[in-house]
Formats: structure tokens, sequence, C-alpha cells
């Protein structure tokens, strides 16, 4: 089978997948969110990046990053020269979990039933797009990549193997560096770029 054919293959795969991952009922977050929201960009990547979950943003629109985080992401792609489109972006869970304040919907961290209830979904994924390494955003993601706790502030910035022998980074998720102390605030940003500056191709 040619390259060619071989990626539209995944990427039907993926569109399938979607709808699949959308009527998932193996823990209670499917029930609450609007909707499944599954990674987006080319099979193939050099680099497949994987952080929590949804947010309010992402769940309302269907697409992974798009929220406060993303832009942030974004911002840091940009800065150092990359392109999302060049990557695969997605979650560990498909699905947002949040509490209900007044008429807003509160982000809460995914319990790790509720992980470990999607990750066939996250493997499923990595089977279709086959990247050539990961970047890990967080501990929820950095978990369902190298299947153990991880304390993500000390193993930070450095290539681990998960147990098939493929190559990930973890560093924090872009929501923490909104959560931060703004006073090292740009500390934070400049130790979290050179991050990604280990785990991203060098052109994009």
């Amino acid at each position: 089978m040619s390259t060619r054919l071989s990626i539209a293959h995944a990427q039907k795969a993926l569109a399938d997948l979607k709808h699949a991952t959308d009527r998932c009922r193996e823990c209670p977050l499917g029930a609450r969110a609007t909707q499944a929201v599954c990674g987006e960009g080319r099979p193939r990547p050099a680099v497949m990046v994987v952080g929590e979950q949804p947010g309010d943003k992402e769940d309302r629109d269907g697409h992974p990053f798009v929220g406060p985080a993303g832009k942030l992401f974004d911002r840091a792609l940009e800065e150092l020269g990359w392109r999302r489109e060049q990557l695969y972006v997605t979650n560990a869970v498909k699905h947002f979990k949040f509490e209900l304040r007044g008429k807003r919907r509160l982000h809460k961290t995914p319990a790790q039933r509720e992980a470990a209830a999607c990750h066939h979904w996250l493997e499923d994924e990595i089977d279709l797009v086959r990247p050539h390494s990961f970047l890990a955003l967080g501990a929820t993601a950095a978990r369902a990549l190298l299947g153990r706790p991880v304390a993500v502030t000390r193993e930070r910035g450095r290539w681990q193997e998960d147990p098939t022998g493929r190559p990930v980074l973890v560093t924090l998720h872009p929501s923490a560096l909104l959560r931060g102390d703004p006073a090292q605030r740009e500390d934070a940003w400049k130790a979290w770029l050179e991050d990604l500056r280990i785990a991203l191709p060098r052109k994009a």
C-alpha cells in the first residue's frame, strides 16, 4: 500500500473512531459531555502531543486544544517556529469532566478509573496515527503513556520509554502555566519552551 493510500486509510479510520468514541458510556463522562473530542493532525507525525482531557470550549466545539491552554500551546509553537498541522494533538481522556458552578462548567481532573476506561480509545488512536514519539502534557497524559504514576516536575524534560519502547517526553500541561504564580510565569514559560524544544522536530 502506498504512503498516500495508507494515510488516507488512517484518516478514514480516525473518523470512524471519533463516531465510536461519541457513543462510549464505559464511564460516566460520556453521558454528560456534549461530544467526544478526539485528536487532530496528520497521521505518521514526528510527534503525537497528548494532553489530559477536553475543556469547556473543546467540548462545545469538538476540537482539541482550542481553549486558553490551547492558545498558549499555539503561542509556544509559533515562538519556536513550528506549526500544529505537522503534529497530531489529542487527549488521554476523550470526554469533558466538569462540575457546575451556576451556569459555568469548571474543569475537574479525571479519576484514574475514568482515564483507564478511556485508555483503549487512546491506544486505538495511537495505532492509527503511528507517531515516532510522544509529548505528554501533564500527569494524566504521562500516566496514560508510561503506564505508571508520574511526578511531572521531577521527570519533565527528558526522554523516557513507554512499556513498548516508544519514546515519551513529559512536561507540564499549559494550563499549569496559566494557573501558576504570576511572579514566576516568565521563568516557567522559558523552562516549558525548552522542554518543547527537546520534544518537537527541528522543522515543521
